[in-house]
């Protein structure tokens, strides 16, 4: 069997480059919120016992901390996302999106400096979910074919 990219995986292809772009996105957010605390290079984080006295620093590490989450996933999220596509390029675009408006949704809830609102993106699993599924049916075809 050979694999046949359908056109409809346009539609994949455009969520994985908004979940680059994304990325970019939530990286501008920790330059921004590092300059604002003085946080030199090359320091991942600030200090707990100066994040407790300096707000700033707080919200630099929550920013810091929003874009390292995002990457730490973004591996899983982009392999599901193309496998997925390939059998169910709508569907797979479709629970890409409700993600990365979950991821999102995250990160506006993590920088106000209080992380228990990260919660607020909980949601976008459902699209992480959905890709787990597409993949699965992708395998499940590819492998039926031997």
């Amino acid at each position: 069997m050979a694999i046949v990219v359908p056109s409809e995986y346009g539609y994949v292809l455009a969520v994985a480059t908004a979940s680059a772009l994304q990325l970019f996105w939530f990286a501008h957010g920790v330059n921004t919120a590092r300059k604002a605390a003085g946080v030199p290079y090359p320091y991942l984080y600030a200090e707990k016992s100066e994040a407790e006295k300096d707000q700033a620093k707080h919200l630099f590490n929550c920013a810091q901390r929003v874009h390292q989450n995002s990457l730490e996933s973004f591996p899983v999220f982009s392999t599901l996302l193309l496998i997925g596509g390939i059998s169910h390029p709508e569907v797979s675009a479709g629970a890409g999106a409700i993600y990365l408006v979950g991821r999102a949704a995250y990160s506006s809830g993590y920088k106000t400096g209080e992380p228990k609102k990260r919660v607020r993106g909980v949601f976008g699993y459902i699209g992480l979910l959905t890709l787990l599924y597409t993949t699965g049916a992708t395998i499940h075809t590819l492998l039926k074919a031997l």
